[in-house]
């Protein structure tokens, strides 16, 4: 489904990606781990295309889409929930749904995708008059997923979705992400709570400085006496 070739990315004159190669297949859920600092948002953004390479390939479903705006990219299948949610915080949950079916079938589906997040969160639906900015961080961490999946997309990616959580909503959040890949929609996580990812994911890849540098199922890297070291304290 998704395809990185070879990428190099800068900001500016610093490169923080080097040659960087994965795929992602249609059904799974793939994760990219490493400490801060190693590339890993960098990579989401580039493949939405708010970044883009100095050289590489990344195709979606066989086509290229680096010269694709991220808009289209949207409506081709791609929604990315970023790190530190982005929530429209004087919206209310509901308006902020809205947003994230504002164009193609996503919003001739609206009402029907609005049910489907509302009934993975009910909470959100208990709170849909309520302001975004007044919600908990969990609360909001579970509009910003919602959001995303107003969209319908094929391809989901999540930017540390279970940063600054209470640890029985961090398993809260993991659970909806397996029950998101169950209804059919594919998984690109990048997290710096390793086990727990590692847990769920089917492959995984390890950045180090933006180079990759591991990579295996998730279970084969929750076994890698690399990764027991580095991230998970063992």
């Amino acid at each position: 489904m998704l395809e990185v070739r070879g990428i190099d990315v800068f900001y500016g004159d610093v490169q923080v990606i080097w040659d960087l190669s994965f795929s992602v297949s249609e059904g799974e859920v793939v994760a990219l781990i490493g400490a801060n600092g190693a590339g890993k948002s960098t990579t989401l953004k580039t493949i939405s295309g708010i970044l883009s390479p100095r050289k590489g390939t990344i195709t979606f479903n066989g086509e290229d889409i680096l010269k694709i705006k991220p808009y289209r990219l949207i409506e081709m299948g791609i929604a990315h929930v970023p790190e530190g949610r982005r929530l429209f915080v004087e919206m209310t949950v509901e308006e902020n749904l809205d947003m994230g079916s504002l164009r193609g079938t996503a919003r001739k589906e609206r009402q029907r995708n609005k049910e489907m997040v509302y009934s993975i969160f009910p909470r959100l639906k208990e709170r849909s008059r309520q302001l975004a900015g007044t919600l908990s961080g969990g609360e909001q961490q579970m509009l910003a997923i919602g959001r995303g999946l107003m969209s319908m997309p094929r391809l989901i990616m999540f930017d540390e979705p279970s940063l600054g959580l209470a640890p029985i909503l961090v398993k809260e959040i993991f659970a909806v992400i397996e029950n998101i890949r169950k209804e059919g929609v594919t998984v690109l996580i990048v997290e710096q709570n390793v086990k727990q990812t590692l847990s769920v994911a089917d492959r995984a890849y390890v950045l180090e400085t933006g180079k990759m540098v591991l990579e295996g199922t998730g279970k084969e890297l929750m076994d890698n006496e690399h990764v027991k070291t580095a991230f998970l304290g063992v």
